[in-house]
């Protein structure tokens, strides 16, 4: 039956989503949207930084957002060593179509097994303060547990908007996919440049997934559930765009939570898809492409 509370709460719920939304697809943004590379591990990395959380929260009961942000550096060389074997087994050599593709999912792969080999297949789940901490609005409720991680994405959203149009290094990275040549000549090194912008990208998975874990249980296969989820955010919102990431992000979880609300989970996935497809119909290159 419907409910205008009951559609109040599915929006706010929605927004919520999409702020996390938006902190999850950040990465893929970075490497597919403007170094044309199709990360298809991204998700993996997302799943191994919800784990890092997990451990040392059970370990040190350290907050895992907390956790998220003293891992950044360690993914971030994570990534620029993923980075640097990619190019010089397949992106050096012209090779980073087919074979590139196939590297990313031996690495996807393989961290999934690590995972699961490691800790099983059991749901795991992190305790906060504010797990199970809500206010309400004039009878909206907001659980603490979706408005902390939907603040931290909508932070790191901000931020690597600032980094990527207010630095040396970030305009570098949105100039690498278009004119190397030119790049060059203004003292940067494209490969150089591109291992900084895919740690970025990874190092962003990586708090990404500690913010995951803090809403919801995770085991390794949890990965597959966000693959579909952070390309099409990517491409929606336009390439390469992060204003667009964001925007395209909260349309995707509003959407998701009004057909969970109303319809069903079942459909809320598979109607995010039909929004995706009908806005790349009238515009192919996203909200914000240009």
């Amino acid at each position: 039956m419907f409910s205008w509370d009951l559609l109040a709460n599915a929006v706010v719920a929605g927004l919520l989503l999409g702020g996390f939304y938006a902190a999850v697809s950040l990465g893929i943004s970075l490497i597919f949207g403007l170094l044309d590379i199709a990360n298809i591990a991204q998700p993996a990395f997302l799943i191994l930084g919800s784990y890092a959380a997990y451990v040392m929260n059970e370990a040190y009961g350290l907050d895992p957002i907390l956790t998220g942000i003293l891992f950044t550096p360690v993914f971030y060389l994570l990534g620029a060593l993923v980075y640097r074997v990619y190019y010089g087994s397949f992106e050096r050599r012209g090779e980073e179509s087919l074979r590139g593709l196939v590297f990313f999912f031996g690495v996807l792969f393989i961290i999934e097994v690590s995972l699961s080999l490691k800790y099983g297949v059991d749901y795991r789940l992190v305790q906060t303060g504010y797990t199970g901490k809500s206010i309400e609005f004039g009878g909206v409720g907001i659980a603490f547990r979706y408005l902390v991680p939907c603040v931290v994405g909508v932070a790191m959203t901000i931020a690597l908007y600032l980094f990527l149009g207010r630095t040396f290094y970030g305009r570098a990275i949105m100039a690498v996919s278009q004119d190397q040549g030119a790049l060059r000549l203004m003292g940067a090194d494209p490969v150089q440049i591109k291992t900084i912008a895919f740690g970025i990208g990874i190092a962003a998975a990586s708090l990404s997934g500690a913010l995951l874990i803090s809403i919801a249980p995770v085991i390794p296969s949890t990965d597959r559930d966000y693959i579909g989820r952070m390309f099409a955010i990517t491409v929606l919102g336009g390439m390469g765009s992060i204003g667009g990431t964001l925007v395209a992000a909260v349309i995707l979880g509003v959407v998701e939570s009004l057909m969970s609300t109303f319809f069903g989970p079942s459909w809320s996935l598979a109607v995010s898809f039909g929004i995706l497809l009908a806005a790349l119909a009238v515009r192919p290159a996203g909200l914000f492409g240009r």
